[in-house]
């Protein structure tokens, strides 16, 4: 069973688990399928709009696929909510990312 499998498995039992969803769209996006992926961290956000790690991969995930105006706008996001949960570390890397952009 792949790891994609496993993950799918035990979403099964809790589907809105946060992490298993973010793993999810994590392994997705390493597959290949990038707009399942982007779907899946549009999920992860929906479930907690504060889950900050998911910001950051999606917009490396928009800015890979060329679209860099997603990202930018992703990152925004991003560090407006770890500047408000004080994730301190996740801001300094999406704001760095962001001037890279």
């Amino acid at each position: 069973m792949s790891r994609r499998q496993q993950i799918e498995a035990l979403l099964k039992d809790d589907p809105d688990d946060t992490f298993l969803n973010y793993a999810l769209a994590k392994e997705l996006v390493g597959a290949g399928d990038v707009e399942a992926g982007i779907a899946a961290f549009d999920r992860v956000l929906s479930l907690d709009p504060d889950y900050v790690p998911a910001y950051f991969q999606k917009a490396q995930t928009l800015a890979s696929e060329g679209d860099v105006e997603a990202a930018r706008d992703v990152l925004v996001r991003g560090i407006d909510v770890a500047q408000r949960v004080g994730d301190s570390h996740a801001n300094g890397e999406m704001t760095a990312y962001l001037d890279t952009l």
